[in-house]
């Protein structure tokens, strides 16, 4: 971009993303008066309430059908809402941070998670717990779209190492809420405690950014209007670059979403008993804990990512190839492979910042990429459930894996090579 220098620009008003290149002016106008640490803690427990909701209600799907006598339709829409609500209001979050400071939109998603949650813990009616899981939905959609855009924000210098954290801060809040969910309802007497419970950590989560958003909303009444605040819009749909984002998340997220579905009953169809199937599957989330922390701090380092993508890609053949020949006898190395290959999660994260210019590139990116991968990665269970019913064995879902891995790689290999959204808008 060949954008002329301007000299002491003015700070924008909340809902104004700085569009200027490079990463020095995101990081100046953005770096919080207390330090950086604020700003980390805040994305860190953020990150932590990101999927707490959706594995909690897994781990007590059964209870929650049983307690409100959901039919099977009902439980269909329930384990599908997270990816049709990714999907759709993710795709909102640039529009708002158009018009409100990311900070506050962060402030009133938490909320909306915190609300959601123990709405649908009290209630007595099944639509009405589909209408809450929704809203506390609204809230995880927005702030996965923002949280890259927050990285590129507040700490354009640390991408990678930031957001492996916030990544590892995700997968640890993932396994804890399936791991403690059901112990939790039983202590308590009823699967409302279990699902309830995770809403006081969304609580927690509000906290740290009340002060930020206050800061930025006295900071906007200071600045005086300058006509430079007008964001630049960005628009990944008309460009080669966001298509590939969007169907390497979408490809990965499908993987991702049909082995946490699907693969303890593989292991339980290849002998292993339902316990240690469930451990097995666990053991993929254990694993990708610190897996999480390392594959975008080495993305950050990294001139291309074609060894990541390809690294990535061998690992998840290798595990779907043994899967379908030696399932008992390889358990555990498919495990570690897989954890390995699901990695591609957060190196794509890491991938929004780093194919960006700017937080409005970042947002924009973020929004499009996950807001159509979520839409692919919805038919990730379908496509693998039919597959196993109609032919009754795992042949052919593990074939359909391997095509879903073959369109990853090809996208990966788009994404690999450093350029950025921005240019490609401008050669429109």
């Amino acid at each position: 971009m060949n954008t002329p220098p301007v000299a002491a620009p003015a700070p924008p008003p909340p809902g104004v993303v700085d569009t200027s290149p490079g990463p020095e002016s995101a990081g100046s106008r953005t770096r919080p008066a207390t330090g950086g640490a604020l700003v980390l803690v805040a994305m860190l427990l953020v990150a932590l309430n990101l999927r707490t909701l959706v594995t909690s209600l897994g781990a007590l799907l059964d209870e929650v059908r049983d307690g409100l006598g959901f039919s099977g339709a009902m439980a269909g829409l329930v384990t599908t809402l997270p990816t049709i609500a990714f999907a759709g209001l993710g795709a909102l979050t640039p529009w708002l941070v158009r018009r409100v400071a990311p900070a506050r939109v962060l402030v009133v998603a938490m909320l909306a998670l915190t609300a959601g949650q123990v709405l649908r813990a009290v209630t007595e009616s099944a639509w009405i717990f589909v209408l809450t899981s929704t809203l506390a939905l609204a809230g995880i959609a927005v702030a996965n779209v923002l949280m890259p855009m927050l990285v590129k924000q507040h700490f354009p210098h640390r991408t990678g190492l930031v957001t492996g954290a916030y990544t590892m801060a995700l997968t640890l809040g993932t396994s804890v809420a399936a791991a403690a969910a059901v112990p939790i309802a039983h202590a308590f007497g009823s699967w409302r405690a279990g699902l309830g419970i995770w809403a006081g950590l969304a609580a927690l989560a509000v906290l740290p950014w009340v002060p930020l958003a206050l800061r930025t909303r006295a900071d906007a009444r200071r600045a005086a209007p300058t006509g430079s605040a007008v964001p630049t819009r960005v628009r990944p749909a008309r460009t080669r670059l966001g298509w590939a984002m969007a169907v390497y998340f979408g490809a990965q997220s499908l993987s991702g979403y049909a082995v946490m579905g699907w693969l303890a009953q593989l292991f339980r169809d290849a002998g292993y008993r339902p316990e240690s199937a469930g451990l097995l599957l666990a053991g993929v989330t254990a694993l990708g804990v610190p897996i999480a922390l390392l594959m975008p701090t080495m993305a950050g380092r990294l001139d291309t990512l074609r060894p990541l993508v390809i690294g990535l890609s061998v690992a998840s053949a290798l595990a779907y190839l043994g899967l379908a020949v030696a399932p008992h006898g390889g358990a555990l190395l498919w495990v570690f492979l897989l954890a390995i290959g699901q990695g591609s999660f957060p190196m794509i994260l890491a991938a929004l910042g780093l194919r960006a210019r700017t937080a409005e590139g970042t947002v924009a990116l973020s929004a499009f990429a996950q807001s159509t991968g979520y839409v692919i990665a919805a038919l990730g269970p379908l496509t693998v459930g039919i597959l196993y019913e109609i032919t009754g064995g795992w042949t052919a879902p593990i074939g359909f894996l391997l095509a879903a891995l073959a369109v990853q790689t090809a996208a990966g290999m788009a994404i690999a090579r450093p350029r950025y959204v921005e240019d490609e808008v401008e050669d429109e």
